[in-house]
């Protein structure tokens, strides 16, 4: 639909009433009608049929139709385009039943239908986007879930092939002749990981590890690595704000967005150009909210990323961050760019603008909440040196046999004793049976038949309150994605995960403070 003209369809047979009507909408100075006209129903079927409009002002009396029937067979020829009737028949049981049709609104002809006209057209657009924001929010959200839960398979099946592939590569030999074989499964192993946490970021199913950080930081962070994916005939210019707000985010995360636009821009200039990433703050108004209803007011900071490129056309924009809808050559794109981008933006609390012209470029605006004045930058710990090792007692619970047997070889290894189960109520028995309070860590899946690892993790800490809890998952449900996990003191090993950050995590989990596992789930 065409915000900028309301593009709109007068059917009215009287001069008099066409002029009046014509005059009415070229007063209406803050909003641009496109008027097309006709005095035929059967001509505005025929205009219905082949063109888009906005609305259509609808009279119920014309030479070729009388009563409601001229609604009915419109509303037929283009469904869910706004109608509203002007006419002369002043009866309310008509005009209830106009409605109970479907009708955005039904006006009187005379001095006061007149007045209310631009108001009753701005409704029915409203003036009809509505809708479409609901219908697309609808549609995002069952791609997502089934997003999620394809990644959650295949992240149980990586799991296995990614361990034991790196296991073999700490066993064998540096001449062995099966290594570069098990780093050759590594590599590719990791690519299809990075495709799942696509699906992930996009279905919003993804545990996110909040730290506040500054966006000037993210972005002079990643310059060199920007400057060698977009390759040298593009000029980057980088324009952090000179003061700017923090923000509580996923840094990794955050990292994969950029390099996503950057991409994304980058091919949308084959014959060079220039990439502009900015950073700023700003203040979204209650005013802006109530017409778009999927951005809250609040304060805000902006990350915009620019391009000179070719620009797209309205019928790519529709599509933008539908999963696997991709512009490029076939083998040139998952088609997973934006949509990753949109599902981390959403899970982080924020929204995308775009806007784009063919030929002129496109301009991506990334909103992120503001995080809580009094906040300070947070930094990664870098991981090296060798496997931590320990002698503590952990219940494995883990419905998937490969990846159960991986995650007991690796912690054995390790000098650690395991108890396993196949799900929450099998857990809850073996714990009973070797007595809770012996047992350090409880490291659960968290979606698993019968019980899962959340419920599974409550009846653990009634019976043994000391008890660590790690959660691991190839995605997540409900109760912990509401939660950022430091926040809310959860900890949780996103799969596929290797032997290593899995030793790594078990050891950093068991060493923290007893307070670390938060408040009971």
């Amino acid at each position: 639909m065409n915000h900028e003209r309301i593009r709109t369809l007068l059917v009215e047979d009287e001069p008099s009433a066409v002029r009046l009507i014509q005059e009415t909408l070229a007063e209406a100075k803050a909003v641009g009608f496109e008027l097309t006209h006709v005095d035929h129903l059967s001509d505005a079927l025929k205009l219905l049929g082949r063109e888009d409009f906005d609305v259509v002002l609808l009279d119920l009396s014309l030479p070729d139709s009388q009563g409601l029937e001229a609604l009915v067979k419109a509303q037929a020829q283009s469904p869910g385009v706004p109608i509203v009737i002007l006419t002369s028949l002043d009866d309310e049981t008509v005009a209830l039943k106009a409605v109970q049709e479907g009708a955005q609104d039904y006006l009187v002809k005379g001095p006061l239908a007149n007045a209310l006209l631009v108001r009753s057209v701005r409704y029915a657009i409203e003036r009809k986007r509505l809708e479409e924001q609901l219908l697309h929010s609808q549609k995002m959200e069952s791609l997502g879930r089934l997003a999620g839960g394809v990644a959650h398979d295949i992240n149980n099946l990586l799991t296995p092939i990614l361990g034991y592939a790196q296991l073999g590569t700490m066993e064998l030999p540096a001449d062995h002749p099966a290594l570069s074989c098990l780093q050759e499964i590594q590599v590719n192993a990791q690519r299809a990981a990075t495709f799942t946490r696509q699906l992930l970021a996009f279905s919003r199913r993804q545990v996110v590890e909040l730290k506040v950080i500054s966006l000037n930081d993210l972005i002079l962070d990643a310059d060199k690595m920007l400057r060698r994916l977009i390759g040298e005939d593009i000029e980057l210019v980088t324009l952090p704000a000179s003061r700017l707000g923090l923000v509580k985010v996923d840094p990794g995360q955050m990292e994969q967005v950029l390099m996503n636009l950057a991409v994304n821009a980058r091919d949308a200039m084959p014959n060079g150009g220039k990439l502009t990433i900015k950073t700023g703050d700003v203040t979204v108004a209650q005013s802006t909210a109530r017409r778009h209803p999927q951005v809250p007011a609040g304060e805000y900071v902006t990350l915009t990323v620019s391009d000179t490129g070719v620009g797209m056309t309205e019928e790519t924009k529709t599509h933008l961050f539908e999963p696997f809808f991709t512009t490029k050559e076939k083998g040139k794109g998952t088609g997973l760019g934006l949509s990753t981008c949109y599902g981390i933006i959403r899970q982080h609390g924020g929204f995308i603008s775009i806007s784009s012209e063919l030929g002129h470029g496109t301009n991506v605006q990334v909103y992120l909440p503001r995080a809580e004045s009094g906040s300070t930058p947070q930094h990664q710990p870098s991981e090296t040196g060798q496997l931590p090792r320990g002698k503590e007692t952990i219940l494995l619970v883990e419905d998937e046999p490969a990846v159960r047997e991986l995650v007991a070889r690796v912690l054995r290894n390790q000098g650690y004793t395991l108890l396993q189960a196949a799900n929450g109520d099998e857990g809850l028995r073996v714990a009973r049976q070797h007595g809770p309070q012996k047992i350090h860590l409880l490291l659960t899946d968290v979606v698993m038949p019968l019980m899962g690892g959340t419920e599974l993790a409550q009846r653990m800490r009634a019976l043994n309150p000391q008890a660590k809890v790690l959660f691991t998952s190839g995605y997540t449900d409900d109760t912990l994605l509401h939660h950022g996990v430091p926040e809310s003191g959860m900890e949780f090993l996103q799969k596929p995960f290797t032997p290593s950050a899995l030793a790594r995590k078990v050891r950093a989990v068991l060493d923290s403070p007893r307070t670390a596992n938060g408040p009971s789930l």
